[in-house]
């Protein structure tokens, strides 16, 4: 869902510029689009409006960012830096931020096989030489 008032200069507004829902969970995203690479900043009041919407409806809260020819990378906002007047979301953060895949590792709506593998690791978890030569 779009928040009817994103991307508007509305002040009073406290809404994300993204809610999504799936399987009981709730994400909501500040949206960011670059041309090119480089430091984004967003608004303390966008992150602090983000941040109170996402604790009142139990979700997550990113910054979702699109720098053109890349994919899409949803940095949580526990990755923002303090900069003054507004947070900053540094190039490394960027680049380690997450592609949609990860985000629904990150949201619970997958999981992954690691989870699994240590249930089996009792016995190595790998197959043993005798089972091979058999």
């Amino acid at each position: 869902m779009r928040a009817p008032a994103s991307g508007a200069k509305v002040k009073r507004a406290r809404y994300p510029d993204v809610v999504a829902i799936k399987k009981g969970h709730t994400a909501v995203f500040e949206v960011k689009s670059r041309s090119r690479e480089g430091t984004v900043y967003v608004d303390k009041e966008q992150v602090e409006k983000l941040l109170s919407f996402a604790e009142r409806a139990g979700g997550k809260a990113y910054i979702a960012i699109k720098i053109a020819g890349r994919e899409w990378l949803f940095v949580p906002v526990n990755r923002l830096e303090d900069s003054g007047r507004s947070y900053r979301v540094s190039r490394e953060a960027i680049n380690e931020g997450m592609t949609i895949e990860q985000l629904e590792v990150d949201l619970g709506l997958v999981e992954t096989l690691d989870k699994y593998v240590g249930k089996k690791q009792g016995n190595s978890g790998n197959l043993g030489e005798s089972s091979l030569n058999s």
